[in-house]
């Protein structure tokens, strides 16, 4: 094999890694992303779907098994739907009470949610300010600050 074939072959297989690593990385590649009201009302189009939702935490139905590294816990909206959740793994720190947790996965025949990825946030980090306390002297201050 000549040398410039050479390097042709090895630039190529590292492109193939770089492509393959750059679609096995991406967030929610292959799921769609659906509220738990949808989810619900299309139990029967989006069985065989990788699905993506998220809810709130219902704090009272927590039950977490150490020895199996099981948890189940129940996910909720605003409009009052809830749906259960069964995860095989190692329970997020931050699991407690006013979380948002966000599941991937496959809704069962038994209504159960098997999920494969779980994620949770604080929602207050995630809000923005209120634009009526919103105060331009103070920003105009910050700003000025920041400059000097």
């Amino acid at each position: 094999m000549s040398k410039n074939k050479k390097i042709m072959f090895g630039l190529s297989l590292f492109a193939a890694a770089i492509m393959i690593m750059f679609f096995s990385t991406m967030p929610s590649a292959g799921s769609k992303e659906v509220t738990i009201e949808e989810l619900l009302n299309k139990k029967d189009s989006l069985k065989d779907e990788y699905i993506m939702t998220q809810g709130l935490l219902k704090q009272d139905s927590i039950d977490w098994n150490a020895d199996k590294i099981e948890l189940k816990f129940e996910i909720s909206e605003e409009s009052g739907a809830s749906l259960p959740i069964r995860y095989m793994g190692v329970k997020p720190d931050n699991f407690s009470e006013d979380v948002i947790v966000i599941v991937e996965g496959f809704l069962k025949e038994n209504g159960v949610f098997e999920a494969e990825k779980v994620q949770t946030k604080c929602p207050s980090k995630y809000e923005g300010e209120d634009v009526e306390n919103y105060d331009s002297k103070m920003h105009k201050e910050m700003n000025e600050n920041k400059q000097n």
